[in-house]
């Protein structure tokens, strides 16, 4: 009962992100990306697992985080150069290192929510 709560939060979560990602400049990149998640945490409810989409999502999320922690501006620059200022205090990414750090924690998270579904599934 608790994954089928928890897999409901986190698709409508990703759902809301989704939506929320539709007036961002990389839209097209962001949206599949949170329904691709939300879909697979939708189906996990109703009892619909695909572990080797889960795989194959994980790596694809893991591997592009991976690419922003390095990028320019990115996770390691928030670090070492700007001593990882806060990245929550407007919601616009006035600064250049925002939007990678903050799309690598979203990818951690989503790759998170794909590897519980994982370990249960296989699990059971």
């Amino acid at each position: 009962m608790i994954f089928i709560i928890i897999n409901v939060i986190f698709c409508l979560s990703f759902l809301v992100f989704a939506y929320l990602n539709l007036n961002d400049i990389d839209w097209y990149l962001w949206v599949p990306i949170y329904v691709a998640v939300a879909a697979c945490c939708g189906l996990a409810v109703f009892g619909k697992y695909y572990p080797s989409v889960y795989l194959g999502l994980i790596v694809f999320y893991l591997i592009y985080a991976i690419i922003l922690f390095f990028a320019k501006d990115g996770v390691r620059d928030w670090i070492v150069k700007y001593k990882q200022p806060s990245l929550v205090e407007t919601m616009q990414a006035e600064k250049p290192f925002i939007e990678n750090t903050r799309e690598f924690f979203g990818l951690l998270i989503i790759s998170a929510a794909l590897i519980i579904d994982y370990l249960v599934v296989m699990h059971v």
